[in-house]
Order: C-alpha cells, then structure tokens, then sequence
C-alpha cells in the first residue's frame, strides 16, 4: 500500500507478520484500549481465511504454574483455574503463510 493511508487493521496485521504481540502490546503500539485491538485482530482473523495465511494464537499461560488449558485462548483470563494465581500471561497473535 505504497503511497497510501493504511487503517489501523491493516497496520495491525502487517506488525503480526513480523512478530507475535499480545492485544496489550498492540493497544500500547496502536494507541486503542486493549477491547479495541482484540476486536482488529478478530477481523484481520477473518479477513486471513480467504488468503494463504492464517493467525495463530500462542495461549495463555499462568506464570505460577504453567497451566496453559483455558477455555477462551483469545482473551487474557484474570486467574489460572489451577492455582489461582493472578499471575497469567496475554495471549501472543502472529500471522504466518499457510
């Protein structure tokens, strides 16, 4: 998109094809609450299905006890069922070839 404006979705995917970020990294790189960067990143997921790439989701994980089985992989859990600990990492997003 040379020459061009490019929307805050597009910027998002192209920083996910260079490396991974969770949604508070994005908020923080993007200037939108961390809502509003899971919200672009779900579209730019859909947007993906049609072409030859994909996004891929690097789950959550509680930094105590390393549980990493939650339910929801998008969106960062306030405590780790396990162990109950608070201490739990965002989910990373990356884009990649097919």
């Amino acid at each position: 998109m040379k020459g061009a404006k490019r929307t805050t979705r597009q910027r998002i995917a192209a920083f996910l094809r260079e490396k991974p970020a969770a949604a508070g990294e994005l908020a923080a790189e993007f200037d939108v609450t961390t809502e509003t960067a899971l919200s672009h990143v779900e579209h730019v997921a859909e947007s993906l299905e049609q072409g030859d790439e994909q996004l891929l989701v690097s789950p959550p994980e509680c930094r105590d006890c390393g549980f990493h089985g939650f339910d929801d992989l998008i969106n960062r859990p306030s405590r780790c069922p396990e162990c109950k600990s608070e201490s739990v990492s965002e989910p990373a997003f990356t884009i990649r070839e097919t």
